[in-house]
């Protein structure tokens, strides 16, 4: 159940034309790509707030307003999403059986596509999905002669570690994330 803070988010845009094709190992395992809608909202401050669990199990703060601090974050991260990449995919990622897996947001202009947020809660990550979904990113970049972007959380070191083994490599910093890029010639997608 949506709380007053999450009631009220600006709608996810319609479904894009071009669906990214499903990765081999998503539908071997009956994982399928869906775009958001607004009734997903719950679930995503969820995975919102499994991104940030390590952190917030630092903060002396009682449950109740951990959670509302997490749903005042994930409100703006919505907000600054559909607000700066209106044009983006915002898909979902689930099970055949039902239930939320994840989540991947993708921008599909050249010069490079951004992938503007992928995620997966904490079950589903580290078993190969998300490679297998950053893959499929690449190689639809490639198919129309385009690079990927994307911004990984300085000290998010797993995340840039598997960015690495996945071709990308590492640029500016911006504050507290890291710009690093992929472009087609440096890792072969086979």
């Amino acid at each position: 159940m949506a709380t007053a803070t999450l009631q009220g988010l600006a709608p996810f845009p319609p479904e894009r034309a071009g669906h990214l094709p499903e990765p081999a190992l998503f539908t071997e395992r009956g994982f399928s790509l869906r775009a958001l809608r607004d009734a997903d909202l719950p679930w995503l401050c969820d995975l919102y707030a499994s991104t940030r669990s390590d952190e917030m199990a630092l903060v002396p703060w009682p449950d109740p307003v951990k959670r509302q601090f997490i749903e005042q974050q994930f409100t703006l991260q919505h907000r600054h999403y559909l607000a700066h990449y209106p044009e983006a995919c915002f898909w979902a990622i689930e099970h055949r059986h039902g239930g939320a897996a994840g989540n991947c947001y993708l921008l599909r202009t050249p010069p490079e596509h951004l992938i503007i947020h992928i995620s997966l809660f904490p079950d589903l990550r580290k078993g190969g999905l998300g490679s297998a979904l950053i893959r499929q990113c690449q190689a639809d970049a490639a198919a129309v002669g385009c690079g990927v972007r994307l911004h990984v959380l300085q000290t998010n070191t797993g995340a840039r570690q598997l960015y690495e083994r996945l071709g990308f490599v590492a640029e500016d910093g911006e504050g507290s994330h890291l710009l690093m890029r992929w472009t087609p010639r440096e890792t072969p997608l086979s």
